[in-house]
């Protein structure tokens, strides 16, 4: 069973990385993933929050990078070291097929970290804020999967590292909104 789980994997790295590639994303989709270039949407959500929800957004601003240091700390220090699984670039299969559009890190691939932080922030968001019934607030999905698929594309993780990463940021965010609506209640505007 374990065997056919990583055969599929494998599959599902060529289909991504080789064969569903074009020059357009080839150009986007490093920057996609670079946590630097969302750093203004951070600060954008940062802002939101203490201009429109002045009384709760201390705690709402704790339990946000809360869930960002769960999300990194378990994905690195508890996941990556207990799996050890290689990244596609030095996996003994497709170490010599994977198109590697970034450098190949030497940390472990399960679960990708990048996946784990941006559904847990998703999830965070997404639990907190549904109940105003923000039309954009779908988005968050779209942006947690591309930062997910841009890492599957450019080489760095195999698909299932980031279906696990992405387990994880959802559980850590989905604890986390709960826990700041619970302790701090739900989002007043101003």
């Amino acid at each position: 069973m374990l065997q056919e789980i990583t055969e599929l994997d494998r599959f599902l790295l060529r289909l991504i990385n080789q064969q569903w590639n074009h020059p357009f994303f080839d150009a986007i989709l490093p920057f996609a993933r670079n946590q630097y270039l969302w750093t203004p949407v951070y600060l954008f959500l940062l802002l939101f929050m203490v201009l429109n929800f002045r009384k709760q957004a201390f705690g709402w601003v704790l339990l946000f990078l809360l869930t960002f240091a769960v999300t990194d700390l378990i994905s690195t220090q508890v996941i990556k070291e207990f799996i050890q699984r290689p990244r596609p670039c030095w996996d003994s299969i497709t170490a010599g097929q994977v198109r590697m559009l970034i450098p190949c890190s030497h940390a472990y691939s399960f679960v990708s970290s990048h996946a784990a932080n941006h559904f847990g922030i998703a999830a965070f968001l997404w639990v907190t804020y549904r109940h105003l019934q923000l039309r954009l607030l779908w988005m968050v999905w779209l942006w947690a999967a591309l930062v997910a698929y841009a890492q599957v594309y450019v080489g760095a993780h195999f698909p299932f590292d980031i279906l696990g990463g992405a387990l994880l940021g959802w559980v850590a965010g989905n604890v986390m909104g709960r826990q700041y609506n619970r302790r701090f209640g739900l989002l007043q505007p101003n």
